[in-house]
């Protein structure tokens, strides 16, 4: 007797699936990812001397530093007339008791950690990458534009600059390496559907929510 498609030994292309992301929220992390590489790449080679003396053209690196650092908002602007971006938005910036018990379960290693379409942890990094994202503008824009503020600001900012663009780096690279340890999860991303195994197990809210698309 074959397998059931809901039954966990079913080969993957035969369990259903559940939608999670449209196309167009695809394309604004996509963007927003491809962005956010330059940033740190063309910041590796204005900054690390091994890189700089590899790539060379310090002018060059600087100009698309910038430019990728000014249009790092842009994707997710473009992308505000997606319903379904501006629904996972609201679900991003909502917080509720159980985000609570996900982070006590995270923090001590433990499993029944509840999440509806985004968990604890999924929130607090989209908050914190946004708001060191404005930062890093802000700051930017001051040590680009030198006429905006006076000495004691310019310096000000490029210490804020430099030491939160390591944070930054450092963050992405969790982000990275968790993506790296949930094939589904990135599945999801790219083709826009989760197994519904998966969903039922790591979001188990998730069927509870308002999923207006």
């Amino acid at each position: 007797m074959p397998p059931r498609p809901d039954d966990p030994s079913a080969p993957a292309a035969e369990r259903p699936r559940v939608p999670r992301f449209t196309r167009a929220q695809h394309r604004v992390h996509r963007a927003t990812a491809t962005l956010m590489a330059v940033c740190v790449l063309t910041a590796g080679c204005l900054y690390l001397p091994f890189l700089a003396e590899l790539v060379g053209r310090r002018a060059l690196m600087v100009t698309v530093h910038e430019w990728s650092g000014i249009l790092l908002p842009v994707p997710l602007l473009l992308g505000l007339g997606s319903r379904a971006l501006r629904a996972d938005l609201t679900r991003l910036n909502r917080y509720g008791p159980h985000d609570r018990q996900w982070l006590r379960a995270a923090l001590r290693r433990r499993g029944g950690r509840p999440a509806g379409k985004f968990n604890a942890g999924q929130k607090l990094y989209a908050a914190w990458i946004a708001g060191a994202v404005l930062v890093m503008l802000g700051t930017g824009l001051l040590m680009w534009f030198t006429d905006l503020a006076p000495l004691a600001w310019r310096t000000g900012a490029t210490f804020v600059h430099d030491w939160l663009a390591l944070a930054v780096v450092l963050v992405i690279a969790g982000h990275v390496w968790k993506a790296f340890g949930d094939p589904e999860s990135r599945r999801g991303l790219r083709t826009g559907s989760v197994d519904a195994q998966w969903a039922r197990r790591e979001h188990p809210l998730w069927e509870h929510e308002d999923n207006t698309r």
